[in-house]
């Protein structure tokens, strides 16, 4: 049974893709100039855009030549690997928020990025390594079901990752709501933190339901494809849960930029009266590198109780001191 792929729903989420990432472009290098701060949105616009145009080439170029199938594997790997890559640079937009709100922040805010962005890389080595043995037929049977293995690993791990990311944010944004920092300039980003996440996380469970059902799949010497699952069978699934919630991730972080609500550096910070902004030292650590990663919360720091924090000395006290 030969069934070529569809043609329009690539080219469709290319052009799609394509104006979102000059805007993605424009915003980062002119208008709010934090480069940094959204690179890997970017990166991320230019991986789909790429794999989408692979994926429109192999729409008409589906042989089992070396050079089609490379193309898929390549297409295939930069379209999986985004979605984490979008995960981790919501990592980096919660740091950027705890820096503005430092004396509410359940972690140094340095952390939240070295910390669950090695979570992360864990995350994205498993998933290049699932995908990449996945998407190459000419691989021995077992060495494809271990791509399914580590696909489904990779995928578990993610919405663990996500799980905790989300109680660390619920767990700043209640103690702000209690001290009486309701500021718009916390709040508007956290809610657009929230929705990318959640955008992610039915992505990867589709992915979840997908592989889970692909590994219990036994080869058909007829070849017959309709005993496959619906999710396998119809590409509309991914274009549905995965392409189009990422294209709305992007819009969203494109029309809700952090930098619309958060200032240019992260030594400027929110006053304890909720609507001040200060220019403060910034929050340093001056432990080694790997005792933050292996210590991220500062538990075994016998230097935190004694030195006293720099927002203390600001002359500025709780809204409500008694939350």
């Amino acid at each position: 049974m030969d069934v070529a792929p569809p043609y329009l729903c690539p080219i469709q989420h290319y052009c799609c893709f394509d104006p979102v990432t000059r805007r993605k472009l424009y915003n980062n290098g002119c208008h709010y100039k934090c480069f940094k701060l959204m690179s890997l949105h970017l990166v991320c616009c230019l991986m789909f855009m790429i794999g989408f145009a692979l994926r429109e080439y192999g729409a008409f170029h589906y042989s089992f030549s070396k050079p089609d199938l490379y193309i898929y594997i390549v297409s295939t790997c930069l379209i999986y690997m985004s979605p984490p890559l979008l995960e981790l640079a919501n990592y980096y937009v919660l740091g950027r928020i705890l820096y503005y709100v430092p004396y509410h922040s359940p972690i140094h805010p340095g952390r939240v990025l070295t910390t669950f962005g090695l979570l992360s890389t864990v995350v994205e080595v498993l998933n290049a390594l699932g995908v990449s043995y996945i998407a190459n037929p000419g691989l021995p049977e077992s060495t494809i079901k271990l791509g399914y293995i580590l696909m489904k690993i990779s995928l578990i791990v993610q919405v663990l990752v996500i799980t905790l990311f989300c109680f660390l944010a619920v767990i700043f944004q209640r103690s702000c709501y209690r001290s009486g920092i309701r500021s718009r300039r916390v709040s508007a980003p956290l809610i657009t933190l929230y929705i990318s996440t959640f955008l992610i996380f039915v992505r990867c469970i589709y992915r979840i339901v997908e592989h889970f059902g692909a590994s219990k799949i036994s080869p058909s010497p007829s070849g017959d494809l309709e005993g496959l699952s619906p999710i396998l069978r119809h590409e509309w699934f991914f274009y549905v849960f995965e392409a189009s919630l990422m294209l709305v991730n992007t819009l969203m972080w494109n029309w809700w930029h952090p930098r619309r609500f958060l200032p240019e550096r992260s030594n400027i910070y929110l006053a304890q009266d909720g609507e001040t902004e200060l220019k403060g030292p910034g929050w340093k650590d001056q432990r080694p590198f790997l005792v933050t990663v292996c210590d991220p919360f500062g538990w075994f720091d016998s230097n935190k109780k004694k030195e006293r924090p720099f927002w203390e000395n600001n002359g500025y006290t709780l809204v409500n001191s008694a939350a």
